[in-house]
């Protein structure tokens, strides 16, 4: 994955997933909307293995840095 896709990730899932599922939430609620909390959850969910997923990447990435580093 390249730093770029990387850093478009990280910011969808610290940013824009949980503003998106509190704003789907609150306007359900507001208007009565169906389904308001399941979407919210989905996008939730969606969100956590997004952010696992670029948490292993970022580890293994790390890790081959250590390792190429370590025959300096």
């Amino acid at each position: 994955m390249s730093n770029k896709t990387y850093d478009i990730l990280k910011w969808i899932a610290a940013l824009v997933l949980p503003a998106l599922a509190t704003l789907v939430i609150a306007l359900a609620g507001i208007w009565g909307l169906p389904y308001g909390e399941a979407v919210g959850a989905t996008i939730t969910a969606v969100d956590a293995f997004l952010g696992t997923v670029l948490g292993i990447s970022s580890k293994n990435y790390q890790a081959g840095t250590d390792e190429t580093n370590a025959g300096e």
